[in-house]
């Protein structure tokens, strides 16, 4: 610092290029691990499940947490627990301090005001446990206040805090997909398409969801996160939003799988989420 001036350098954990030649697994493996164990580095190293599972609950509890707890003059630890539960279990769900709040009172029959919401959710974001995405009208070109999508800093984190229980692997491979394109340098929001259509002489509004919207400068590309796609239903349910985007920016669907990539005939690219996630430059390779 000099003079109260300084530059941040933004440390994440290991990306998943970073981790596969560290894990000695092969690409398949070390991703299912990945999305289990995550890459704060430490944990990388240790050779065994329990190992691994073992560091990163105490690093949680003992490090992060403790250090939250202290440095915010918290009391009542037990509705940081709570917020911590829902937080986690929704990784990628829309949310926003009221229905946060409500949720506890609901669940775990807490009565937190929203106020108290706003600074634990401050606090957590300042801890770089947690990310928070803005939701973004595309045709409208505008932010939209409320709701906001959070996604855990480190996968593996976010899984030992809930024990290992909620391993659902769509919503994983979206969280590490949120935190890849941020290692990247990108600016990213989730994006909102709002169509119009008449029925029996009734105008009907619907808003469907572009899971995220990458700025690069200038540059805009909007992306898709399908851990499958093994029909023509869901294929159309996932192109469906980029089809009804109506501008000329780049399209892409990411799969769950090694897909290598490719363009189809509507000029949407699609890739499989380790080669996506091994080529630093595929973002370039789409074209324009």
């Amino acid at each position: 610092h000099f003079r109260d001036r300084g530059e941040i350098v933004r440390l994440y954990p290991l990306t998943f290029s970073e981790y596969l030649p560290v894990s000695g697994l092969s690409e398949y493996r070390a991703w299912n691990e990945y999305m289990v164990y995550g890459g704060m580095p430490e944990a990388v190293l240790k050779k065994t499940p329990m190992a691994k599972q073992d560091y990163l609950k105490n690093l949680f509890k003992t490090l992060y947490l403790k250090d939250i707890i202290e440095r915010n003059h918290i009391r009542e630890d037990n509705n940081l627990a709570a917020v911590l539960d829902v937080l986690m279990s929704d990784i990628g769900s829309l949310t926003n301090p009221t229905k946060l709040a409500n949720t506890l009172a609901s669940t775990q029959g807490i009565i937190p005001s929203v106020h108290t919401m706003q600074k634990y959710i401050r606090y957590l974001k300042q801890a770089y446990i947690f990310e928070q995405a803005e939701r973004y009208d595309v045709k409208g070109r505008k932010y939209l206040s409320f709701p906001s999508k959070y996604y855990a800093e480190d996968v593996g984190l976010r899984n030992a805090w809930l024990n290992y229980r909620q391993t659902e692997k769509s919503h994983l491979m979206e969280n590490i997909i949120y935190i890849e394109l941020l290692s990247r340098g990108a600016n990213v929001d989730v994006g909102v398409v709002e169509t119009h259509t008449t029925i029996n002489g009734l105008q009907e509004k619907r808003r469907y969801e572009i899971d995220f919207v990458v700025n690069l400068g200038m540059d805009k590309i909007y992306i898709q996160s399908a851990l499958e796609m093994p029909d023509y239903a869901k294929t159309n349910q996932e192109l469906f939003p980029l089809r009804k985007i109506g501008d000329s920016f780049r399209k892409m669907v990411i799969t769950g799988d090694d897909q290598p990539f490719f363009i189809n005939e509507e000029g949407i690219s699609f890739v499989g989420i380790i080669p996506f996630l091994l080529d630093k430059d595929i973002l370039a390779k789409m074209g324009h």
